[in-house]
Parts: C-alpha cells; sequence; structure tokens
C-alpha cells in the first residue's frame, strides 16, 4: 500500500483522515500498478492543501480549485514549505465555475471533500466532477451526514433540534446551521448515479470519533491509535458506516 503521510497521521484528528486516506492509497496503488505511474489530479474545495500538499510530496501533480484567498495563502505557503509549489496548480474560483479552468477528461483522481454541502447546486457540481474525470477515473466525494447529526443532537439533549433536522428536507435547521443540506448514503448515492457516475465504495468518517470524550486519548480510555484502528475496522460495516459524522464515497467514471 501506498504509505499514509506523515503530515496526515500526526494530527489531532487522523482518526478522520486515515478512512479516506486508506481508500486514496489503494486507488492510488491500483493506478500505479507496476509502472508506479503519478496521476493527475484535482481538488475541488482544496482549501488550505490538507490533500493536495501531501499528494504532490508522493509525486502527483495536483490542481487546486479553492474560491478562499486565504486558504489558497495557506495552501502556497504548505506547499513552498514542503518543496512541491511546482506540482501545485491552482485557481481562486467557486466549484460551479470548474469547468473554466478544468479541462474536460483531464484528471485521473477528482477529490470533492465537505463541498457538496455548502454550495447552491450540488447536481451541477457533481455533473462538473464527472466531466473533469477521465473514463476509468476515480472521484472522492466526502459530505456531511444527517444520521449523525439527527444521532449527535439527540444524545446532547436537544430533541427538538434532532427532530427538526430528522424531518427537514436538507438535513439541516433552519436559520442555525452553517451548513445548506446533509446527505444519507442512499440519497448521496443517488445523485452520484444520476450524474453518471457508478459508485464503488462508501466509507463513514468518524464513526465514533466526535462522541468519544477528550479524556478518551488518555491511557485510561484509550489510545489515539486505538480510535484510529476502530475507526478503521468499522468504516465500511453497515450499520457503523451510516452513523458516522460524514459519508465518504469513491465512484469511478465508465469506460464508453
Amino acid at each position: 500500500m501506498v504509505d499514509i503521510p506523515k503530515e496526515i497521521t500526526e494530527t489531532a484528528h487522523h482518526h478522520r483522515a486515515a478512512v479516506v486516506w486508506s481508500v486514496l492509497s489503494a486507488e492510488i496503488e491500483r493506478f500505479a500498478g507496476d509502472t508506479g505511474a503519478r496521476m493527475t489530479i484535482v481538488d475541488v474545495g482544496g482549501g488550505s492543501g490538507g490533500f493536495a500538499v501531501p499528494l504532490a510530496e508522493l509525486g502527483h501533480e495536483v490542481t487546486v480549485v479553492e474560491p478562499s484567498a486565504n486558504a489558497l495563502a495557506s495552501l502556497r505557503r504548505r506547499a513552498a514549505d514542503a518543496g512541491v509549489a511546482e506540482r501545485l496548480t491552482v485557481f481562486q474560483v467557486d466549484a460551479d465555475e470548474m469547468r473554466e479552468v478544468v479541462e474536460p477528461e483531464s484528471a485521473d483522481l477528482v477529490l470533492c471533500h465537505s463541498v457538496l454541502e455548502v454550495i447552491d447546486d450540488p447536481d451541477t457540481a457533481l455533473h462538473a466532477l464527472g466531466s473533469a474525470c477521465k473514463q476509468g477515473g476515480a472521484v472522492s466525494i466526502l459530505v456531511a451526514n444527517r444520521v449523525a447529526a439527527v444521532f449527535g443532537k439527540a444524545l446532547a439533549g436537544q430533541f427538538t433540534s434532532a427532530l427538526e433536522v430528522l424531518a427537514d428536507a436538507e438535513g439541516v435547521v433552519d436559520g442555525k446551521d452553517t451548513i445548506k443540506r446533509r446527505f444519507e448514503t442512499a440519497t448521496l448515492t443517488a445523485l452520484i448515479g444520476a450524474s453518471g457516475l457508478v459508485t464503488e465504495q462508501v466509507h463513514g468518517v468518524g464513526v465514533v470519533g466526535d462522541l468519544v470524550p477528550g479524556s478518551a486519548s488518555g491511557a485510561e480510555v484509550g489510545s489515539g491509535e486505538e480510535l484510529r484502528e476502530f475507526e478503521l475496522a468499522t468504516a465500511s460495516r453497515i450499520p457503523f458506516r451510516d452513523m458516522a459524522t460524514q459519508i465518504h464515497l469513491l465512484a469511478r467514471k465508465p469506460i464508453r
């Protein structure tokens, strides 16, 4: 397997990143085969480069589409510090404008993490992701999970808010949420299918990580490594997968 970059494994929430990186690593290994080929990657909503920079460190060419000037400034500093600035191409545009800067069928792998829940039109964005992906290429999508939000609010005793999230068509509390929608596994896979992509894998990210009290990182309750191993073991298993804070999905563009 491709090693998970040290920059990711040492972060405070590496149990989250480990699940996504395990899927991406397998996809990179599948692509490389015996030749060690490098990928062309597009990271939509790439922020300050949490995925883009480590991927560039692995030798891949990465294009980042990100609307925030502050995030891109951080990305450029991080890339310069890592010595991979020449492998990164950056565009300061919204996700729904990516067709203007990314050539059709130019990417072996497209990332779209924590984007679909905040933009106006996820359907249009998904079609744009599919357009940017080469035939046979993969799209990695990470979204907020409605089920986890309902469960978390209920456990906190916020039953009215939990019921609002459960009943609302977009899975949010009107006027109180910072995102526009939450997804469930079934609704997300349906959207993916409508865009022409084929879902291959679904994983839960943060099955219990957000529910464990801060003391759980201590020796008495369990180590961060134990939490990471638990998250990896439960990420693809139903019902744990569908209860996680986020849903991670890997889809593929069919070869015509």
